[in-house]
C-alpha cells in the first residue's frame, strides 16, 4: 500500500470518527430535548389539574358539610351509626341522601372523639402517661412540660420546662406559651418521644429533620406503648368528648384507667352484634344514660362526667382527589353549629394519624 492510499484511508477514518461524534452529539441533544418536552408537558397536565382538584376538594367539603347539617331531630346525639360517620342512618337522612349525595373519597371524622389538649389538665395528662405506659419518674415532667408550652406566662410548673431549657438546645427555639395548633407540636415538648407521641404506630413515622438535630432519633431499642399521645388527644375541639364515638382508650383515659368501664360502655352503645356504627347501634341520649353502663363507683361517675357530651361540633373532612394520574389530599376542619370552615389546606400525601385512621370511607 503506498503512501496515498494510507492517506485516503486515515482521511476516510477521521471523517467517519467525525460522522460518529456528531450522531452521539445530535442523539445526546434530541433525548434531552424528548425529556424537557415530557417534564413540560407533565407540568402543562399538572397545572391544567390544579383547577380541577381544588373544585373536587372544595365541591366535596361543601357536600359533606350539607349533610352534616342533615340533623335527624328524633336523635338529639351525634353516633357512628349515623350518615355522616360512615354507618347506615336514620330514615330521614336516608331519604334526604337523594339530594346530598358524598362522594366514595370523602371521609368525616369527628373531633370530640379526642380530649382537646389545650384544654388537659394536670390530672388527665397524667392518666395519659399512666395509659401510655410512661415510666413514673418521667411522666411528671412530661405533664409539666406539656403544661407549661401551653399555658401563657413564662412560670415553671414544678419539674416543668420553659424557653430557657429550649434555647440550650441545637437549633435553639423557643417555648411556645400558646394553645397547640397541630398536635405534632408535642414533638418539641421536652420528653416528648416518638414513642411516647405515636405509640404502636411510631415506627411508622420517621423524625423530622429538626428533630434528628435535636438528637430525637430512636435509641437501638425504643420503648413500646400500646397507645400513645396522638390516640388521646386532638388540637381542636369544642372540649368535651363524646361518649357516642370516643374510642376506648380515651374513654379508659377519663375513667381513671378502668378498662372494664371502658369496654362495657362501648359494648352498650354499639348494641347486639358488638359492632360500632351499624344497624343496631344503641346510642347514649345522653352522659348519664352511658355512664351507668360503666357499672363504676359514684364517686368517679361525678369525676367523669364533666368531661363527656352525646354532641359534636367540630368535625374533619379528609378528600382524596385524583385527575389525570395527580393526587391532592384536602382537609378542612369545620365548625357545623356556626356552619364556618375553619381550615382548608392540602398534601401531595395523606396524613396518617390516629383521628382518620378508622374513619370509614364514603
Amino acid at each position: 500500500m503506498n503512501l496515498a492510499s494510507c492517506q485516503t484511508l486515515r482521511r476516510r477514518g477521521i471523517a467517519l470518527i467525525i460522522v460518529m461524534i456528531c450522531i452521539a452529539v445530535l442523539a445526546i441533544l434530541a433525548a434531552g430535548f424528548a425529556y424537557s418536552m415530557k417534564v413540560e408537558t407533565r407540568l402543562a397536565m399538572n397545572t391544567n389539574a390544579e383547577g380541577d382538584m381544588l373544585a373536587i376538594g372544595w365541591g366535596s367539603v361543601n357536600k359533606a358539610v350539607a349533610l352534616l347539617n342533615l340533623r335527624d331531630p328524633s336523635e338529639p346525639f351525634d353516633a357512628l351509626n349515623q350518615k355522616w360517620a360512615g354507618g347506615p342512618g336514620s330514615s330521614m337522612t336516608s331519604n334526604l341522601l337523594a339530594v346530598v349525595t358524598l362522594d366514595p373519597n370523602t371521609k368525616i371524622v369527628d373531633m370530640e372523639r379526642r380530649a382537646n389538649i389545650n384544654m388537659a389538665d394536670e390530672r388527665l395528662l397524667n392518666q395519659a402517661m399512666t395509659l401510655i405506659g410512661v415510666d413514673a419518674a418521667d411522666s411528671g415532667p412530661i405533664t409539666s412540660s406539656i403544661l407549661d408550652w401551653i399555658d401563657p406566662d413564662k412560670n415553671e410548673h414544678p419539674n416543668g420546662t420553659e424557653t430557657e431549657y429550649y434555647e440550650s438546645l441545637d437549633p435553639p427555639y423557643k417555648c411556645k406559651d400558646a394553645p397547640i395548633d397541630d398536635l405534632t407540636e408535642l414533638l418539641l415538648v421536652r420528653g416528648v418521644s416518638q414513642e411516647v407521641f405515636w405509640g404502636g404506630v411510631a415506627t411508622n413515622h420517621h423524625p423530622a429533620n429538626f428533630q434528628s438535630k435535636l438528637g430525637m432519633q430512636r435509641g437501638n431499642q425504643p420503648a413500646i406503648y400500646p397507645v400513645g399521645l396522638a390516640d388521646l388527644f386532638c388540637p381542636l375541639s369544642a372540649g368535651l368528648i363524646n361518649i357516642n364515638t370516643a374510642p376506648r382508650e380515651v374513654l379508659q383515659m377519663i375513667l381513671n384507667g378502668d378498662e372494664a368501664a371502658a369496654d362495657r360502655i362501648i359494648a352498650a352503645r354499639a348494641g347486639p352484634d358488638g359492632a360500632d356504627g351499624t344497624e343496631d347501634d344503641v346510642p347514649f341520649r345522653n352522659v348519664g344514660e352511658g355512664l351507668n353502663y360503666a357499672q363504676i363507683p359514684t364517686q368517679v361517675i361525678s369525676q367523669s362526667a364533666g368531661y363527656f357530651t352525646v354532641r359534636s361540633r367540630l368535625f374533619q373532612i379528609e378528600v382524596h382527589a385524583e385527575v389525570n394520574g395527580t393526587h391532592r389530599y384536602f382537609y378542612s376542619v369545620v365548625d357545623r353549629d356556626a356552619s364556618k370552615i375553619l381550615t382548608f389546606f392540602w398534601k401531595h400525601q395523606p396524613i396518617v394519624t390516629t383521628l382518620n385512621r378508622n374513619a370509614a370511607p364514603r
